[in-house]
Order: C-alpha cells, then structure tokens, then sequence
C-alpha cells in the first residue's frame, strides 16, 4: 500500500532569490540538520547563461531508528539521491528525491517546489508531498512506516526554522537584496524580447499572405465560373 503526505502550501515574505541563498547554506552539511551527515555530487550541469542550474546529489542521513533494528538490518546510514532543478529565468526550484538503500523493499519518493507567490512578486511559495510504498522490512514495515512519518513531520517544521535562520543570517550580514536573473541580464531579456518580436511579425505577415492568397483563390474559381 503507497501511503501519500502532503504539507499544507508555506510562505515566506522574501523574495525568491533570497529564499534560494538562504537555502543553499544547507550545504554540503547542516548543523541544524543533525541526520543530514554530507553529501557528494553526482552531477552539476549550468547553463551558459546561469538561467539553469541543476544539480544532483547522493545524501547521507543518519536516520532516528531503534538501535535494535539497525542491528538487525545491518545498517547505520541510508543514501538518498536528490535532484534540484533551479530555474532562475523562471524564479523556481523543484527538488526530487528517492531512496537509494533498501529500494526493493521501500520506496520513498518527495518532491518540493519553491516558486513566486502568485499575488506577490516579492514573497516564495513552497510545497512539499511525498509517498512511501513498504513492500516488505524484514517484518519491520509497520516501525518503518511510523519513523517515515515522525521523519517527514520533523522535517517540515526544521525546514522552515532553517530558511527563516538563514534569511536572518543573510539579512545581518547586509544582504537584503539579490537581483533576479532578469535584473542581472537585461541584454537577453532584451534579446529574448526582439527575437520574439520578429517571430511574430513573420507569423503575422505569413498569415497576412495565406488568407491574401486564399482570398485570390476563390476570386479566381468564381471568375472562372461566371465565364
């Protein structure tokens, strides 16, 4: 049975920008997140104008387990490998993650989203769901299933404290402000916008010839009907 969470839709009063330094300071490790023990880069593609920037990861937690059963697994640690697609141009971040231990037995899926609030250009929105399927631990699934549950919870109440000490942190510091990445390239927007432009007009001067040609056509049937 696929067991589905979903955290209710959190706001943070900063621009998305902000949001996303503030966010980055979580790695390579965190204090404030205790079973996040480091991670390595499987993966670091930018495009050349920095508008896309993906990254992927392999994380290392130290998860709240009972002793006795990581014991009797055999394990200390479990690999997550996560995946942040960060789009500047458009101002959001999709974050994907899935197990790496134990995958024939459990499957653990989560994905979050930062993005613009839709009323407010300077405020971040952020989402969160994830879905875990336990196909058989070791006649542990009903523990497992309750430390996932206890795991998520926690992690989405210290999620916000984090982001929330390290805007302030930034803020301290005298960052206050951060451009966006239409702010900082104006050539391209600009670019973008003359490229655009002249799509449409061709589109528009292509249309003007089919219907012109079009119109001809059928002056030209009827003239040779009348005749």
């Amino acid at each position: 049975m696929v067991q589905q969470y979903q955290s209710p839709v959190r706001v943070y009063k900063h621009p998305f920008e902000m949001v996303m330094a503030a966010y980055e300071k979580r790695f390579p490790t965190c204090e404030m997140i205790p079973v996040f023990v480091g991670c390595d880069i499987l993966s670091d593609v930018e495009s050349e104008d920095k508008a896309t920037h993906v990254v992927e990861r392999r994380c290392k937690l130290n998860v709240d387990a009972p002793r006795l059963l990581k014991r009797m697994v055999g394990f200390d640690y479990i690999y997550f490998v996560q995946k942040n697609a960060l789009n500047r141009k458009e101002r959001s971040l999709k974050i994907s993650a899935h197990n790496e231990s134990f995958s024939s037995r459990v499957l653990v899926n989560e994905t979050c989203q930062y993005t613009v609030h839709p009323d407010n250009p300077n405020w971040t929105c952020f989402e969160q769901t994830a879905s875990m399927e336990i196909k058989s631990f070791f006649g542990f699934e009903s523990t497992v299933e309750k430390i996932a549950m206890k795991q998520y919870t926690a992690n989405i109440k210290k999620g916000k404290e984090i982001i929330e000490y390290y805007l302030n942190e930034l803020q301290t510091n005298g960052v206050k402000y951060i451009p966006t990445w239409a702010e900082e390239n104006p050539h391209l927007v600009a670019s973008q916008s003359s490229s655009n432009s002249t799509v449409s007009t061709a589109s528009n001067t292509l249309m003007e010839d089919l219907t012109e040609s079009n119109a001809h056509s059928r002056t030209s049937s009827f003239s040779s009907g009348v005749r």
